[in-house]
C-alpha cells in the first residue's frame, strides 16, 4: 500500500496558487473527505483531483475570514512573514514563529 505524504503541515502558512487569498493549516485530509456537492461545485475545468491531500485553512482575503478546504495542488507556501488575521488562530494556536504557527496542547 501506498502511505500518501502532505507536502504542508498543520501550522504552515500558505497561499492559494489561482485565487487571492491566504490562510493557516488546521487540519489534513491525506486524500479528498468532502461532499459530492461539494466537488461538483467545482468547474470542471479546474477541479482538482481526489487522489492528494487535501487541506482545511482558517482563511483570509481582502474583505473576510473564512474556513477553506483546498488541494494540495492549488497551494504554495506564502513567505511574506505576515500573520493570518483569522479570528479563529488564536483557540487552535498559541504563538508563530516565523511562517509556521505551532498548535496549542490541550
Amino acid at each position: 500500500m501506498n502511505e500518501k505524504q502532505a507536502k504542508f503541515s498543520i501550522g504552515d502558512i500558505v497561499k492559494h496558487k489561482y485565487f487571492n487569498f491566504r490562510g493557516v493549516i488546521y487540519d489534513v485530509d491525506f486524500e479528498f473527505n468532502n461532499s459530492e456537492e461539494w466537488y461538483r461545485s467545482i468547474p470542471k475545468d479546474v477541479r482538482p483531483r481526489k487522489d492528494q491531500p487535501f487541506y482545511h485553512l482558517l482563511a483570509e482575503n481582502n474583505e473576510i475570514t473564512y474556513e477553506a478546504y483546498v488541494s494540495e495542488q492549488n497551494l504554495i507556501t506564502d513567505n511574506s512573514g505576515e500573520p493570518v488575521q483569522h479570528p479563529l488562530i488564536k483557540e487552535v494556536f498559541s504563538k508563530k514563529k516565523g511562517s509556521v504557527y505551532y498548535k496549542r496542547s490541550n
